[in-house]
């Protein structure tokens, strides 16, 4: 990613141009481009292969490229990441609070936790709905457990941008309801822009300021109900 500076008239958080991975000789992505406007939550939907994970692991800066992406931070330009997938050594007596408390404190995690570190577990664990998981060991956690406390060590510190690989995979209703209701919160109240990749469709018409559709190219951009509804009109597209 390539900082260009501060430029709080600009209303594009991140600007992806021209944007081609290629996977051998596979192109993964061709040429895509697209803005994430800045306080917004952008959604990418698309069938399985279309690049979407992709396209995530390029704005993080963990694969090769050709194009441009260009960041514009405003604050520190801090980004929270949660995975699609995290494995978790089952022999490790890792507990939830020493995971989240793992950036910060300086003491080893094996003396415990320090009273700061403690205190902010618990405030992000509370956060997430989780109040009581503190000393819970992570290799315990159910799958729709574990996505959220990746989501509250994501929070911590407040990102400037929150990109999330299918956050719902895992997660019951309410549980994705309660995700719903959670990104629209850091939106509005704290500013964070969140660029995520779902297959739920009704999630983002739901929570989505602006869907890109991908299928290794845009197929369609723009506002939820703008994009969706081109969605709806390709019949051939194929399940997302």
């Amino acid at each position: 990613m390539n900082p260009s500076g501060n430029d709080p008239s600009d209303s594009s958080l991140l600007s992806l141009s021209g944007l081609t991975i290629r996977r051998g000789r596979d192109n993964i992505l061709t040429n895509v481009s697209l803005e994430v406007a800045r306080g917004s939550i952008h959604v990418l939907v698309g069938p399985n292969g279309a690049g979407k994970s992709t396209l995530l692991m390029a704005t993080l800066g963990q694969t090769m490229f050709a194009g441009r992406i260009v960041a514009r931070w405003q604050r520190d330009g801090t980004i929270g990441y949660v995975p699609q997938s995290f494995v978790v050594d089952r022999t490790l007596p890792v507990t939830v609070g020493d995971f989240l408390a793992l950036t910060r404190q300086r003491l080893p995690i094996c003396l415990g936790l320090t009273r700061r570190a403690r205190a902010r577990a618990l405030d992000l664990l509370a956060r997430v709905g989780l109040p009581d998981f503190l000393d819970r060991p992570l290799s315990v956690l159910s799958g729709g457990e574990l996505r959220r406390v990746l989501l509250a060590h994501a929070l911590d510190p407040l990102p400037e941008l929150l990109i999330l690989d299918e956050p719902a995979a895992g997660l019951d209703a309410a549980a994705n309801r309660w995700l719903e209701e959670m990104l629209v919160t850091v939106r509005d109240r704290d500013g964070v822009t969140v660029l995520m990749v779902s297959h739920d469709l009704e999630q983002a018409r739901r929570i989505a300021d602006r869907v890109t559709l991908l299928d290794g190219a845009v197929v369609a951009d723009g506002l939820a109900a703008d994009a969706l509804a081109a969605l709806d009109r390709l019949h051939n597209f194929g399940p997302v």
